[in-house]
């Protein structure tokens, strides 16, 4: 059975991403052995970490090598099982790669049951809600009557943030680029505020206006000059929640560090970072409580969904040209 492949072609440490960094080639599908499973991949989820793990920054996950197949979760439809706990037909997801057909260990899939929620598993039941949920329930630990801050609010992980603080009881502002993406996060998810950085002059000053009493949780997925600016309007006892440093791939290098990171003595305040890999023992309860709240309405979301699997590169970097308008994912 062919199957095409996108392999890691190039380290892209310290510049942006090129289409020279990946090589498409065909090669065939493996059969599966005993307690595998060959599976046909129907969709791909696209996350910024994706960047750092050819790069092999962090060290949380395995080191990547030239010539392997780009890490990709996925979505996809058992072909053929060699594994009592999966048929031909079931849904799965799991580290799918980017290519036509992946055969794996059947310990390493999750079936899938809800179809009208299909792609929500990359999404917000994915790794992605994941990340806000646990990000913020877990650090942020938010209370009703709280302000909570949220960079990158209009991506597919900063929106599940604002959601769920909504739904704990806070005041709730987003900062993102674009009248449009501002716009979503107040009239369709029910942020109070929204800050367009890419039209504001004084972010610092308009986030003041916003929260006089200052801002008791922030949960930063861009970095740099944006969570300088947060840092500089924390409340007493503030908690500062490190999840992503999009502006380090924009620039293809590190920002500079916070030059307000002093704030956090003068207020008491606390900053983590995290992985959301730790908390994978507690997925199922927290997947059913998303779903839930999803069925309620209480949790909407966007899907920017691409075609092709020859558009898998240009795809990726489209999270870090400000092009996807909700969780990034491709169709194959």
């Amino acid at each position: 059975m062919e199957n095409r492949q996108w392999l890691i072609n190039d380290r892209p440490t310290g510049r942006p991403l090129k289409d020279t960094d990946f090589k498409l080639v065909d090669g065939e599908a493996r059969a599966p052995e005993a307690g595998e499973v060959l599976v046909r991949t129907l969709y791909l989820g696209f996350d910024p970490a994706q960047k750092g793990w050819m790069e092999n920054i962090g060290g949380y996950v395995a080191p990547t090598e030239i010539g392997e197949v780009m890490r990709g979760s996925g979505i996809g439809e058992v072909v053929e099982s060699k594994s009592s706990a999966f048929k031909a037909g079931d849904k799965v997801s799991g580290m799918l790669r980017w290519q036509e057909y992946a055969t794996l260990p059947a310990a390493e899939l999750q079936k899938l049951e809800d179809d009208e929620l299909l792609t929500a598993n990359l999404g917000a039941m994915g790794t992605t809600g994941m990340t806000a949920y646990f990000g913020l329930l877990k650090h942020g630990r938010p209370k009703p009557g709280d302000t909570v801050v949220v960079s990158g609010a209009a991506g597919a992980t900063g929106s599940m943030v604002g959601q769920i603080a909504k739904i704990a009881g806070c005041k709730v502002i987003g900062i993102a680029g674009g009248d449009a993406k501002c716009a979503w996060l107040i009239d369709e998810l029910g942020y109070d505020a929204a800050i367009d950085y890419k039209n504001e002059n004084d972010l610092r000053g308009k986030l003041r206006a916003l929260a006089p009493r200052g801002v008791d949780v922030i949960y930063d997925n861009v970095g740099g000059r944006i969570l300088n600016d947060m840092l500089s309007c924390l409340a007493m006892h503030g908690r500062v929640v490190i999840c992503g440093g999009i502006s380090r791939y924009e620039l293809g290098k590190m920002p500079a560090g916070p030059e307000n990171y002093f704030n956090l003595i003068f207020m008491r305040g606390t900053m983590e970072g995290f992985i959301v890999l730790d908390y994978i023992p507690e997925y199922p309860v927290a997947r059913a409580r998303m779903r839930q709240w999803i069925r309620e309405g209480r949790i909407k979301f966007k899907e920017d969904i691409q075609n092709g699997l020859e558009n898998a590169p240009r795809t990726l970097m489209r999270l870090f040209q400000g092009e996807n308008f909700g969780k990034q994912m491709l169709k194959l």
